[in-house]
């Protein structure tokens, strides 16, 4: 699966192909949190391979993280998306696949063998481990005072791009407030203060701010902000008081009476907010205008949920090219995040069928990157931020559907207890064999899926630990990149080296 035994000479050819291209003139800088004992060993690392390989300078990047898309989740999403196109699944190659250079991410965090989303994505955009629960600052914060993030607060890429005059974007299919798209503007111990209305009293004595008004801050503090964002969230950013424009059931939550939306707009001029993909369609993407797009009250809808007669929602595919369209229009570049956030979700839930939905629309829309982008020009790094407990296992036949259950030799196959098994399963989740009995305590007993239709939307596949939610895996994940810089990757690197290679591929930092 990896490709990263490569021979000298390839490299070397490879390298050489693209000396020619883009020359960085932006003024490197030196991030606030470059004295950091992560950022430091980041920095040098890359720095070491860096003297060794010549890379390229890059215009442009754009960073795809696939949320929880682990190494299990990409073999099964290679073979679902193949098998959804009629093709043969197990020797199918997804987009990511087809980047020339990859390596294994170390995600463990400054406190945690096994990560959660907000310290491994501030790796990826600052250079830094953190804590569990905590965006945009050092090991130096302490996680139980909020206003500490004032003291040991970071500047991520996206801020040095901006300041630098490039253009930068964010889009995601989970709330523009979640943990992994506000780590390229949020600085907070708490990831769930979304909105005001989370933030404790205690909090908000001490000054600290919710991270969707952190996000209009951000606007004015670094350049002309965000040139787009695209994902969901509506709610975090309407006060309580207003019924959301799309559901009349629904309405904002914050409490602070904010219409962050209007204020967006106002700020600045030729801005465009948009709800839906009327709007969607209807802004020039081949004008300067920035555009501010807010698709749900919450997350947006599963790949597999959403409507595909032209009126739902934009693809993430859709998504990326229209922004690439946009954001190539500034000369100095730009910086991207797509980040496929509900694949996160559908593991969580121990809905394999809508995590590998969502992990082939996240391909699709690194295959439309590609198609969009000079690789003399642009990086494009493809990576998850943590994994997950989704296990392939069995002996299937070749070609046995991913999510059926498993047949060698066309027969079904049976555990020691006599019932058939999926092909996939996970180690704990709300799919448990384990169930809770009137009385308080659990038996396990493994239900017979002989006449179950494991392939329909919606089943969950079985798992061993009750949990209500499936859990994240704390296993190395994978990097795909290409582009100038893209050599940088090889072997097994710490997560955070990630944010030191964007960096120094684009000119950026010291």
């Amino acid at each position: 699966m990896f490709r990263t035994v490569l021979s000298v000479s390839l490299v070397a050819l490879a390298a050489a192909a693209c000396a020619t291209t883009w020359q960085s003139s932006h003024m490197a800088v030196t991030p606030v949190q470059s004295q950091d004992s992560y950022y430091v060993k980041g920095h040098n690392a890359v720095a070491a391979r860096a003297a060794e390989r010549n890379p390229a300078h890059a215009k442009n990047v754009i960073l795809f993280i696939g949320d929880g898309m682990g190494i299990s989740t990409i073999t099964a999403a290679r073979i679902y998306a193949g098998q959804m196109k009629g093709l043969d699944g197990e020797s199918y190659q997804l987009a990511m696949e087809k980047l020339p250079y990859s390596a294994f991410s170390k995600t463990y965090t400054h406190d945690s063998q096994v990560a959660d989303s907000a310290p491994t994505a501030v790796a990826m955009t600052t250079g830094v481990k953190s804590y569990n629960g905590t965006l945009g600052v050092t090991q130096a914060a302490s996680i139980k005072d909020c206003a500490s993030a004032k003291t040991s607060g970071t500047t991520s890429l996206w801020e040095i791009a901006e300041d630098a005059g490039m253009a930068t974007g964010v889009i995601s299919t989970a709330r523009i407030t979640h943990a992994t798209p506000a780590a390229t503007y949020a600085e907070t111990t708490e990831r769930d203060w979304e909105s005001d209305k989370d933030v404790s009293d205690a909090g908000k004595a001490a000054g600290c701010v919710d991270i969707a008004s952190q996000l209009l801050a951000w606007q004015g503090k670094y350049g002309n902000g965000f040139d787009v964002i695209l994902g969901g969230g509506r709610t975090n950013f309407l006060p309580a008081t207003m019924t959301d424009p799309e559901y009349p059931n629904e309405k904002g939550v914050r409490l602070d009476g904010r219409n962050l939306v209007d204020e967006w707009q106002a700020a600045g001029p030729n801005r465009t907010a948009v709800i839906d993909r009327a709007g969607f369609n209807a802004f020039n993407w081949n004008s300067d205008g920035q555009i501010f797009g807010l698709f749900e009250p919450s997350h947006m809808q599963y790949e597999l949920d959403r409507a595909k007669d032209g009126k739902g929602e934009p693809s993430i595919a859709e998504m990326t090219r229209a922004a690439i369209t946009r954001l190539s229009r500034n000369p100095n570049g730009y910086v991207m995040m797509v980040e496929g956030g509900r694949v996160d979700h559908g593991l969580h839930a121990g809905d394999a069928q809508r995590a590998l939905g969502d992990a082939a629309a996240l391909d699709e829309a690194i295959a439309a990157a590609v198609a969009a982008t000079d690789p003399k020009e642009t990086l494009i790094v493809v990576t998850a931020d943590h994994s997950h407990t989704l296990i392939i296992q069995g002996y299937p036949d070749r070609g046995n559907p991913i999510l059926g259950l498993v047949k060698e030799g066309g027969k079904l196959t049976t555990a020691r207890d006599g019932k058939p098994y999926t092909t996939l399963s996970f180690a704990n989740g709300p799919g448990s064999v384990c169930t809770k009995q009137p009385d308080d305590k659990y038996q396990c007993d493994r239900k017979d899926l002989t006449n179950v239709d494991t392939t329909a939307l919606g089943f969950l596949q079985q798992s061993l630990i009750p949990l209500g939610s499936e859990t994240h895996g704390g296993e190395d994940v994978a990097i795909f990149a290409g582009g100038p810089g893209a050599n940088l990757f090889s072997g097994t690197v710490e997560e955070n080296e990630i944010f030191h290679v964007m960096a120094r591929s684009l000119g950026l930092v010291k």
